[in-house]
């Protein structure tokens, strides 16, 4: 299933797997809530989903399309270099990301790559390539400040940061208030402010 609301991207996935018998398009749909009520009816093995959708942001999409149809790859489909959406996408349970400008041949591949169970994430969209580990250790930030952190970035709340790790809520708090004094910031706001300066986001 496509999920994107330009026609054009919709058709053109439609005629490049056209030629290829073990993928077909079983259907498409041009924002998130419109995805989220065809999905529980087409089962799609696989979703190509667009970064930027009118109604929804990527990471809500990919939250329901797991409830509602758990089997299915969620790949982010997207022409944009914006590796804080994608990544946001990625930890809300994306199982890939391709950019839109891929090769058709590649674009069959990273697929097929992704129905057998394989992560695939476009280059690109990684920054610097392991840039991103290393800004983290110079932050020396431990892996789960990081990791609170980067949910707390998303906008999540203490007790659904807590709900999403299997950390209580006070744990939280204190791998938040961690991190924060190791990036010398007085709130959440300033700290992820100073963590995205740093490349940590």
């Amino acid at each position: 299933m496509v999920v994107d609301d330009h026609p054009v991207v919709r058709d053109g996935v439609a005629l490049l797997l056209r030629g290829e018998p073990a993928l077909s398009v079983v259907g498409a749909a041009e924002s998130g809530r419109v995805a989220l009520h065809r999905a529980r009816t087409l089962r799609p093995d696989l979703v190509l989903l667009d970064l930027r959708l009118p109604d929804m942001l990527a990471p809500e999409v990919v939250v329901g399309l797991r409830k509602v149809c758990p089997a299915a790859r969620i790949v982010i489909f997207t022409a944009h270099g914006d590796h804080h959406g994608v990544q946001a996408a990625l930890d809300a349970g994306a199982h890939g990301c391709l950019v839109k400008d891929a090769a058709g041949t590649d674009l069959v591949s990273a697929l097929r790559r992704v129905l057998r169970g394989e992560r695939v994430i476009d280059q690109r969209m990684v920054p610097g390539g392991s840039g991103d580990r290393a800004a983290v250790a110079r932050s020396g930030l431990t892996r789960r400040e990081y990791q609170v952190l980067r949910l707390a970035a998303q906008g999540r709340t203490n007790p659904e940061i807590a709900e999403s790790t299997g950390l209580a809520r006070n744990t939280v708090k204190t791998y938040l208030q961690s991190a924060l004094h190791k990036l010398g910031a007085r709130n959440r706001v300033e700290a992820i402010g100073k963590a995205s300066e740093a490349g940590l986001l």
